[in-house]
C-alpha cells in the first residue's frame, strides 16, 4: 500500500497540519504530557492508524514513557501501571472515539469519572485532544499515511517551520 498523498510534502497539507498542531499547542499546558500521549496512542489504536501509533508511541518513549506502559495501553483496564486519572482519561477517549458504537455516546458514568480528576478547563482540553487525534487518524488512514519510519521530534520540526 502506498500513501495516496504525502501531506507533509503538499503545501496545503502542511498549512493544515500547522493549524491542527496549533490547536494541540493550546491544549498542551492544560494536561500532563503523559496523559496526552496515552490518549493519542489509544485513540490511534482504536482507529487503526499505524502512522499515528508510530508517532505517538515514539514521542512518548522519547519523553520518558516506559515500554511497559506503552505496551499496555490497549489493555489498560487489565493492568496496574496507569493512575486512576489516566484510566479516567483513557475511558473517556475510548467512548468518545467509539461514538458510532455506543447508543448514548459518552456515558454519564465515564464523564463523572473524568470530572472527578479534571477541572472544566482540563476536560475541555481533553475532549479537544480526543477530537483532534480522531480527525488526524481519519485523515491519515484515508490518505494511507504509513507507520514505521517516524523519528521523534520530526512532527515538531515540520510544523514549526
Amino acid at each position: 500500500m502506498e500513501p495516496r498523498i504525502d501531506v507533509m510534502q503538499n503545501e496545503f497539507g502542511t498549512k493544515l497540519a500547522k493549524r491542527m498542531y496549533a490547536v494541540h499547542a493550546l491544549v498542551q499546558p492544560a494536561l500532563p504530557h503523559s496523559t496526552q500521549n496515552l490518549v493519542m496512542l489509544r485513540a490511534s489504536q482504536i482507529n487503526g492508524c499505524g502512522n499515528c501509533i508510530d508517532i505517538h508511541a515514539k514521542e512518548a518513549a522519547a519523553e520518558g514513557e516506559t515500554a511497559t506502559r506503552l505496551n499496555l495501553v490497549a489493555g489498560w483496564r487489565h493492568s496496574t501501571v496507569f493512575t486512576e486519572e489516566e484510566q479516567a482519561a483513557l475511558a473517556l477517549t475510548e467512548e468518545a472515539t467509539r461514538l458510532a458504537d455506543a447508543s448514548e455516546g459518552v456515558s454519564d458514568e465515564t464523564w463523572a469519572r473524568a470530572a472527578k480528576y479534571y477541572d472544566e478547563n482540563q476536560l475541555i482540553a481533553l475532549v479537544t485532544l480526543i477530537a483532534m487525534i480522531n480527525a488526524t487518524n481519519r485523515m491519515a488512514v484515508t490518505l494511507n499515511q504509513l507507520g514505521g519510519s517516524y523519528e521523534p521530534g520530526l512532527m515538531e520540526a515540520v510544523v514549526s517551520n
